[in-house]
């Protein structure tokens, strides 16, 4: 087959999309895979390194723009729609399968104006403006969450979970790392200043706990070296790093993750059986982040500090509870892993699969 993978911006949209072209080609060694996406997000640097094709076309948001940035939107989305359909027309996909966000509306307009099959996944419980309308377009949805049902049409609407690239789904969970106290500090693909400013402000009131706690921190570029610095100032053993590319071994290394709320770091926490302290994005669309993280935290697989409480001080007072009672931290990592959907890339494939060939895909 030809499947032809919508999937750009962030990561956490792109991640998921690299998850299913692998398993595309598990199941199938010949299949052909082509990603569409845009200059903006990590599409160019991602793609190039795992050796999936790539072309890129133009398209941009619309929420939260303002009226004066609806001529550009509207242009670029001509543009994206007439460069998606020299592409699909070049390519002669079986398959147009996205990833959610602005980038996945050209093409798959373009998809369903030629005829083309088409299958969409929402990683998140509330979904995008983007996603909410091409639901009522696309042959099937694709959801994580259960919560996520109701803004599509029931009946071609199937949970199937987040897909997570195989490397890590078949890495059995570990039980909690012998000390010393290992903490993991993310901020999203691209870091958090908020969480990397916190976490500097949180050093002097762990000063008690320095010589046995141990940190891997992922700061995105921006922040690096400033990070770095209040480390070494402040007497820290720390692994600062701009970007993770082994995410396994850096979960597995963890008893405590402290993280965003996007859908694929969910998936991730939950298929490692690892407790979190989230800190959802305060400006996520709709605060989306913030109903991701309630579905962890009420089922006492993670607690949450709102972003605008956020300070070192607050920051540094979770650390020291979990740090003194790790038996918490053995049950919300349980409780994590109660959650998890393993085969959530498999299930995707399986139905799309069916979808091509004509078959029923029932949804459940």
């Amino acid at each position: 087959m030809k499947i032809l993978i919508v999937a750009g911006g962030t990561g956490g949209h792109l991640f998921p999309g690299i998850a299913l072209a692998e398993e595309f080609t598990i199941k199938d060694k010949i299949t052909e895979i082509l990603f569409v996406g845009t200059k903006r997000g990590l599409e160019q640097r991602m793609l190039s390194r795992e050796g999936f094709p790539f072309e890129l076309i133009d398209a941009s948001p619309l929420r939260g723009k303002g009226v004066r940035k609806l001529p550009e939107f509207l242009i670029n989305s001509i543009k994206g729609i007439l460069q998606s359909i020299m592409i699909i027309k070049r390519f002669h996909p079986d398959l147009v399968i996205g990833l959610g966000g602005y980038t996945s509306a050209p093409v798959m307009v373009a998809a369903s104006l030629m005829g083309t099959k088409t299958a969409l996944h929402e990683q998140n419980v509330l979904p995008g403006l983007a996603n909410r309308v091409l639901g009522k377009i696309v042959r099937l949805m694709f959801v994580s969450f259960e919560d996520s049902r109701s803004y599509f049409p029931k009946a071609k609407t199937i949970l199937t979970g987040n897909p997570i690239r195989r490397r890590c789904v078949h890495l059995h969970p570990s039980p909690l790392p012998p000390t010393p106290f290992a903490l993991l500090v993310l901020g999203g693909s691209l870091g958090s200043s908020q969480i990397n400013r916190a976490m500097i402000d949180a050093l002097p009131h762990l000063i008690a706990v320095r010589d046995t706690i141990s940190i891997i921190h992922h700061t995105g570029d921006q922040d690096l070296n400033a990070v770095n610095e209040a480390y070494r100032r402040e007497g820290f053993s720390a692994e600062v790093v701009p970007f993770i590319d082994e995410m396994a071994g850096a979960y597995q290394r963890a008893h405590l993750v402290i993280c965003r709320a996007g859908a694929t770091t969910l998936a991730e926490l939950t298929l490692h059986h690892k407790a979190s302290l989230l800190i959802p994005y305060p400006l996520a669309t709709d605060h989306h982040q913030h109903l991701n993280a309630k579905v962890l935290v009420n089922r006492g697989a993670a607690q949450m500090i709102d972003p605008e409480q956020l300070t070192g001080a607050t920051l540094a007072q979770r650390i020291l509870h979990f740090y003194h009672h790790p038996e918490q931290l053995t049950e919300m990592g349980s409780n994590a892993g109660a959650l998890a959907r393993p085969r959530a890339a498999q299930a995707i494939v399986e139905h799309c699969y069916k979808l091509v060939k004509g078959e029923q895909c029932l949804s459940k």
